[in-house]
């Protein structure tokens, strides 16, 4: 070793000492695009890839067939210091096509530009046809062992700990649509499993459109934009959805769903998620019993506001995935308890009345509790979005030992469809080997050929029996924990186009959604059904959807009629008296403020405020954002950056707003090139006091201190509730933290609807 080697590998330890003293010291706002910061200038000194985000690796390295391969994690990813083609051939120039001279026409020779141009033409894959737009993360699940006398699910047991990739979606828009539109979002796991993959195929809403999958081409149809225009994108606002709807009444009780709160989650982390269909569990001995899959967000469930979600929608269509992945990045895990609703495995597959098969049905909880049996963590953000999210195929066949399907008629359908669209949109049937899909076990499928085949199989026989491979691979015994379905008697019976009659009441458990609302959310449906409804150009679909109304609920029906200028309908039927299910409302409880976002605009004058402030956020597990007149350092020695501007800031990334000071206009602060300067301020920047009323308007917490009442005062929002005001920025700290706990400050409106 050359003497001069030990000093600077000293050297070189010192100084990342050093700066993780200083990342804990001033931890790095989430958000950075790369794992270094640029330089000013186009680098030109040869060097290797960068190394990841620290929330950030490679997908396991395993092989088609689920072999351990012991390469480096970043194997899969780009190497080497020099630019080169597809085959490793380094490329001096990739900014001019090969010309017959300089000005003269392009030569079909230059395999590099056709290798360039023809790979970036093939570079989209067909969107889902559902579901297009969704963000992903990677985690791990712990089970409790509290399911094994139920389950004999492996992942399931005491401490086993199964690595995990979870999507989030909206369903109707496509890829290129908003987070924050209202709709059903998709939750789905895919966990990897040591006995093979396991895909809980969820929503955040636990009932269905429809109560047959030959009935989902229908309502997939009737919610895209329509045919003709195509539009409107990403809404369920329009005259071919409420045709269907109000036509096809057993979607009353998931159209009250999507027309609550829970239609416009406040983030993915706050969003609970649902099996939706009942599923048969398997325990060691072989007996049996029915389940629901529930997850249960840490945080609570928590939604936006319709303006805001409206805002959202244009300031940044990217909230959701932002949200997400920030939160990952920052260290402020997202957890959610995965919980199973059990019911006895009886001839009738019904519970307390209720027909487990119908997935237009729930089971409140308070008749069967949801049983926590394993905690989920997401903590890791994807390397690659193209590769992991968007090629991440998910199938509710893909089903593990102790964990069967049951015959509600949505299911079934499904269980061929999602295989079936993965061949087309994934170019073939070998979509399992994407990396992203792979099983962490032993594959050794018979299956072979196709379309992107990776593996290279050996061996001769590909077929069952055979002699020429030595009889692999062979049949699982009991003995070896197979997955065996469940033998279930059918009865005897003809076949039939038709549904069970206790599929026929489409209202009772409406009614029973609408009863278990706060008030406040009562108002929020009401507003969601009359704009909805107000955005139809047919008024005989305005009407029929009253009548639809009307059998749910009196006051709700009068209510939405009143703000359509149309008069109430009588219901066809008496509605039924329904027990309320607190568990349905999002609204009373209060809940852990991990990674929430706090804004605080600053006073120049009072740094050390702020500083204390954004100490005490950090050590909270919650994220400040200094917003200030313009980007950059605050002064030369406090350290603080402002990470938003009065030109960039918004109210809607913010969860509350802290106050330091009452910073005058700025240089900036001209309609003519900020419009939301054009909002009156006087003496307090314009773009604070809009940013005040906004914070106001949806409910959310407002602190200030010293010089900050100015501006709440300027902005006509000096008093009420949710508003602190104090002298000691702690104080007001403490008490706009104990308020994000409830999410929103409800009060400050109260509601008309009992």
């Amino acid at each position: 070793m050359a003497p001069s080697k030990p000093g600077k590998l000293v050297k070189t330890a010192l100084s990342k000492a050093v700066e993780k003293v200083a990342e804990l010291v001033n931890p790095p706002i989430p958000g950075a695009p790369n794992s270094e910061p640029p330089a000013l200038v186009e680098p030109t000194e040869p060097r290797g890839p960068l190394k990841p985000k620290p929330d950030q690796t490679g997908p396991e390295t395993v092989t088609p067939t689920g072999a351990p391969t012991g390469a480096p994690k970043l194997s899969k990813g780009q190497q080497g210091e020099y630019l080169t083609t597809s085959g490793g051939a380094r490329l001096r120039d990739t900014d001019h096509s090969l010309k017959a001279g300089e000005r003269g026409p392009t030569l079909l020779q230059d395999h590099h530009l056709r290798e360039k141009i023809t790979h970036f033409d093939h570079e989209r894959i067909p969107e889902r046809v559902v579901h297009a737009r969704g963000y992903g993360a990677h985690g791990v699940f712990v089970g409790y062992g509290t399911a094994e006398n139920i389950c004999r699910a492996g992942f399931l047991g005491d401490g086993v700990e199964t690595p995990v990739f979870v999507r989030f979606s909206t369903v109707v828009g496509s890829r290129g649509s908003a987070d924050t539109v209202r709709d059903t979002r998709g939750f789905s796991t895919k966990f990897y499993t040591q006995e093979g993959n396991f895909d809980l195929v969820g929503n955040n809403i636990p009932v269905f459109f429809i109560q047959d999958g030959i009935k989902f081409p229908d309502i997939i149809h009737a919610a895209k934009p329509h045919p003709d225009r195509e539009i409107p994108q990403a809404q369920s606002a329009h005259d071919t959805f409420w045709d269907f709807v109000s036509l096809h009444t057993e979607a009353t009780h998931h159209v009250m769903w999507q027309m609550s709160d829970r239609g416009i989650p406040r983030s993915y982390r706050t969003m609970e998620g649902f099996g939706v269909h009942t599923f048969r569990l398997v325990n060691a001995e072989g007996g049996t019993a029915l389940a629901k899959f529930h997850w249960k967000p840490k945080l609570g469930v928590h939604s936006l506001v319709w303006e805001e979600a409206q805002m959202i929608s244009g300031v940044d269509p990217d909230f959701h995935r932002r949200d997400l992945a920030d939160a990952i990045e920052s260290g402020a895990y997202p957890q959610w308890e995965l919980g199973l609703q059990v019911f006895p495995d009886n001839p009738e597959q019904t519970f307390e009345g209720i027909d487990l098969l119908d997935p237009t049905k729930i089971v409140p909880e308070e008749l069967a509790p949801v049983q926590p049996v394993g905690m989920l963590t997401l903590n890791r953000n994807p390397m690659n979005y193209f590769a992991e999210t968007e090629q991440v195929a998910f199938h509710l066949g893909n089903l593990v030992p102790g964990i069967d399907v049951t015959d509600d008629p949505l299911l079934q359908a499904r269980l061929f469809s999602y295989l079936d669209t993965q061949l087309t949109r994934l170019a073939g049937p070998n979509f399992n080997q994407i990396p992203i899909n792979r099983p962490h076990v032993p594959v050794n499928d018979m299956l072979r050929d196709g379309f992107h085949q990776h593996a290279v199989h050996a061996g001769v026989a590909p077929y069952k029996p055979n002699t020429l491979d030595g009889g692999n691979p062979f049949e699982a015994g009991v003995e070896d924990r197979p997955f065996l379905e469940v033998a279930q008697p059918l009865p005897k019976s003809s076949k039939v186009r038709q549904s069970p009659a206790s599929f026929a009441d489409h209202y009772t458990q409406s009614r029973l959604f609408w009863q278990s609302l706060s008030p406040v959310e009562k108002e929020h449906v009401v507003r969601a059904f009359t704009f909805e409804l107000g955005k139809c150009y047919e008024q005989a679909i305005k009407e029929r959807q009253l009548a639809v109304l009307a059998n749910v609920d009196p006051v709700l029906c009068q209510e939405v009629a009143t703000g359509l200028g149309l008069p109430a309908p009588k219901a066809a039927e008496r509605p039924k008296d329904v027990t309320p299910s607190p568990a349905l409302s999002q609204i009373g409880q209060t809940w852990p403020t991990d990674g929430r976002i706090i804004g605080i605009v600053v006073d120049p004058a009072d740094l050390d405020g702020v500083r204390a402030v954004r100490e005490s956020i950090l050590a909270a597990d919650m994220v400040p954002l200094l917003i200030a007149p313009t980007g950059g350092p605050l002064d030369a020695d406090s350290g603080l950056v402002a990470q938003r501007t009065f030109l960039t800031a918004r109210s809607i990334e913010f969860d509350a707003l802290l106050l330091a000071g009452s910073p005058p206009p700025g240089v900036d602060a001209l309609p003519a090139r900020d419009d939301k300067a054009g909002a009156p301020g006087g003496t307090v920047d314009p773009r604070v006091i809009l940013m005040i009323q906004e914070c106001f308007r949806h409910a959310k917490a407002i602190g200030a201190w010293n010089n900050g009442r100015v501006a709440l005062e300027t902005a006509g929002c000096a008093a009420g509730p949710g508003i602190v005001v104090g002298d000691q920025p702690s104080t007001v700290l403490t008490e706009v933290t104990a308020l994000l706990g409830a999410h929103r400050v409800w009060e400050r409106f109260p509601a008309s609807i009992a």
